[in-house]
């Protein structure tokens, strides 16, 4: 007769410090509501037209693709928990100051700054998760680190809405006073040193004491191979709520229900199939995820009926839940120790620069286009990921 095993049972494998980042997280992203909600601020409340809304965003992001290599290097000089510390008090601190603008151009600037400050905090969570881990059980614990994030979304803009519905500006309190929280959370948590579990060795750290970023092939390939599939990735918010709702004529409630598929898996599957999945091969689960992703959106260009569109939202989530922990796990194992926040900072901006590129693109080739070639298109840079990951076998 078969023994059930619990599929949480890698977790009591995680330590104790990786725990409190992931509840200090979930503190966190359960506050976050001013991103979802900062385009449509601009709209309402400053009274600018929707292209000019749309700019807010463009300039988070900026921010945060500026923010993203400095603020790793910075987490290795000064520590990475230090600057996440740093990173959620003054987030909490600046948010305050959004509700007293009202002059567009001074909002820009403001969103700009915000992202710099609060995008600082992915790298060093990541290079932290990363020392404080062995390889074989760091997917679990980056998926332990995106179930917090999720959880957490999945509250911060549900209260979000209702805020906005009483008082815009409260939306702006809130997520400064759960960024706070987070951050003085972190301060009073019985938080050892770090542990530095594995001490991984690599040709580039025997050859050299510091490895120059671009001059480390392996990792701007891998970062060049993120890219494609990332542009698909970010079409859930970007071509898939237009082409369900404008397009195919759902209403907004069901386009919710379907966001409400990608959240469940997420969080119910996530941590299991990653501990199932720790032993395999980077450049397998890498290319596997990215496969799945390009499937999963591609084959959107051949149904309009909601229980197929479902189905491939949960191939392109299996996509997400896999790639995401491999991608972050391959960054931390080709990163020289001393230079992990560095590594993680440069693979954040690559994330930035799909998020600043993907939804603005993919909306573009819909209009202009259609969805059947949106969708194609998609199909073919998942196959473009994937197949370059084939690469990484050799290293």
């Amino acid at each position: 007769m078969p023994v059930f095993k619990n599929p949480y049972s890698g977790l009591k494998n995680i330590p104790k410090n990786i725990w409190i980042l992931s509840a200090a997280t979930l503190i966190n992203r359960a506050g976050t509501m001013v991103l979802p909600f900062v385009a449509l601020y601009a709209k309402q409340e400053l009274k600018v037209s929707t292209g000019d809304a749309g700019l807010v965003l463009f300039f988070y992001g900026i921010g945060a693709l500026l923010s993203a290599p400095f603020s790793g290097k910075l987490s290795d000089k000064i520590g990475a928990l230090k600057l996440m510390k740093i990173s959620l008090l003054s987030t909490g601190s600046f948010l305050f100051l959004f509700s007293v603008i009202t002059d567009f151009t001074g909002f820009l600037i403001l969103s700009f700054i915000w992202a710099i400050l609060s995008e600082a905090f992915r790298p060093a969570c990541m290079s932290f998760i990363s020392s404080e881990i062995s390889s074989d059980r760091r997917k679990t614990a980056f998926a332990l680190n995106r179930l917090a994030i999720n959880l957490g979304m999945s509250i911060g803009p549900v209260i979000g809405g209702v805020l906005s519905t009483v008082n815009f500006s409260l939306l702006f309190y809130v997520d400064g006073l759960t960024s706070l929280a987070a951050g003085t959370f972190l301060i009073f948590s019985p938080l050892g040193r770090q542990l530095h579990a594995e001490k991984e060795i690599n040709v580039q750290q025997i050859v050299h004491e510091k490895v120059s970023v671009f001059k480390d092939k392996k990792l701007l390939y891998f970062l060049i191979a993120l890219v494609p599939v990332e542009i698909v990735f970010f079409q859930h918010i970007g071509a898939l709520p237009l082409f369900i709702v404008t397009e195919l004529g759902y209403s907004n409630a069901v386009f919710g229900f379907l966001g409400a598929v990608n959240t469940v898996l997420i969080i119910f599957i996530e941590v299991p199939i990653n501990d199932a999945m720790r032993n395999w091969k980077d450049w397998k689960s890498v290319g596997l995820g990215a496969l799945l992703c390009g499937v999963g959106f591609g084959l959107m260009a051949f149904t309009q009926e909601i229980p197929m569109i479902v189905f491939l939202i949960v191939i392109w989530t299996f996509g997400e839940m896999i790639f995401f922990p491999s991608a972050g796990e391959y960054v931390a194992k080709i990163a020289p120790e001393k230079q992990r926040g560095e590594y993680m900072g440069y693979y954040q901006m690559s994330f930035s620069f799909s998020f600043m590129v993907g939804p603005w693109l993919g909306a573009e080739v819909l209009e202009q286009s259609g969805s059947f070639n949106l969708w194609i298109g998609c199909l073919v840079l998942g196959l473009i990921s994937a197949v370059m990951m084939l690469k990484l076998r050799r290293s």
